[in-house]
């Protein structure tokens, strides 16, 4: 018998869609809570790179999106003036017959989350949060939003950079920093050449292009933005166009393309991680929660992804509640410390401009170390 039989979920983003699909997978009851009062899914696209399309295989939910997404082998560096310095050949994790690499809308992938996680007998609750919680050896009893109380064998908090239960459980330690760059988004119709994941990169700056669908793809780049100013959002597409001004190759053919700054995604980036274990007692934090970090390494969602899938195993395996989160921890800390640490060591980079900072190495240590098994 599990130790552990029914979890709320605080949050109905990528991680805890997926920890609710995991463990509802496992037989363990689920009730899912999520303040926004729609499904409604911040940004335009997300990279599921090999290690990500591996456990997506693993939760059953791959074959469910291929169709919407577009699969990809490689990831090319390319300098700002768009000559290519490396191609690095994708590994197929999930088996020869899946892509080593996946781009996807974010709206195409919370589709199929949100409906699995209800089909597989999740229950959500949209526009609820929790107020409280109060635990003892044998559950936790919190005290929703919406003045319903419910007791549960584990919380999990899988609410994002600004989590509430983050909050409840640690106080005030732990505060999102900015770190001194922003990262903008725009969509354009795919380049017929654009079938990998291209970025863009030297000492002024970095950019990238991600294939999401036959007719689709995105453009990224980040920008030192000292001081995290207000950006007015008509200005938007503007302001991204000069922030480009750098770049020649395909990125500086789209360049003039941005027009409509309604359609430009622009996110200050923010991070924090959690340098001790991730739970006490019976409440744990995962995904952002825990160890939100930038996007240079394009690697936050799928540590959030893989959180869920380790949580699901811990869980059903042997022992006492508090040697299942150990071992938990054991298995996720310093992964999702090294995603984190090296992330926001490479956007330093770009904002001191260092010439010498081996962009190239770093992300083939990356695709090396989140190759190896979880």
């Amino acid at each position: 018998m599990n130790t552990v039989n029914n979890v709320l979920i605080v949050g109905g983003g990528i991680g805890g869609l997926c920890a609710a699909i995991a463990l509802r997978r496992k037989g363990i009851a689920v009730e899912l809570v999520e303040l926004k009062t729609e499904w409604t899914v911040y940004g335009v696209g997300i990279i599921q790179q090999s290690n990500v399309v591996r456990e997506m295989h693993r939760l059953g939910l791959l074959d469910a999106y291929l169709d919407a997404a577009f699969a990809f082998e490689d990831v090319a560096i390319y300098s700002t003036t768009g000559q290519q310095l490396v191609r690095i050949p994708g590994q197929r994790l999930a088996g020869p017959e899946y892509p080593a690499n996946v781009g996807i809308s974010r709206r195409a992938l919370h589709k199929v989350l949100s409906e699995t996680a209800i089909a597989l007998g999740t229950q959500v609750h949209l526009g609820t949060s929790i107020d409280s919680f109060k635990q003892d050896e044998a559950g936790v009893d919190v005290l929703f939003s919406d003045g319903r109380q419910g007791r549960f064998d584990l919380l999990v908090g899988a609410d994002g950079l600004f989590s509430k239960v983050r909050s409840l459980l640690f106080g005030d330690i732990y505060q999102p920093h900015f770190t001194g760059q922003s990262v903008w988004r725009y969509n354009f119709k795919r380049s017929g050449g654009l079938d990998h994941l291209a970025n863009y990169q030297g000492p002024a700056g970095n950019a990238g292009l991600v294939p999401l669908a036959d007719d689709l793809m995105y453009l990224f780049t980040t920008s030192h933005e000292p001081g995290n100013p207000w950006k007015e959002q008509a200005h938007l597409a503007t302001e991204l166009r000069e922030r480009l001004a750098g770049f020649g190759g395909l990125i500086g053919e789209l360049r003039e393309q941005i027009t409509d700054s309604a359609e430009v995604v622009y996110k200050p980036l923010e991070a924090v991680f959690i340098d001790e274990p991730w739970y006490r007692g019976r409440v744990l934090v995962i995904g952002d929660a825990a160890h939100a970090t930038t996007p240079h390494l394009g690697q936050g969602a799928g540590m959030a992804i893989e959180d869920a899938v380790v949580l699901a195993e811990e869980l059903t395996a042997d022992g006492t509640l508090e040697a299942q989160l150990q071992r938990f921890m054991a298995r996720r800390f310093e992964r999702c410390k090294y995603i984190s640490e090296m992330s926001l060591l490479a956007g330093a980079k770009e904002v001191e401009r260092d010439p010498s900072f081996d962009r190239i190495g770093l992300v083939k240590q990356m695709l090396e170390v989140t190759a190896r098994p979880i």
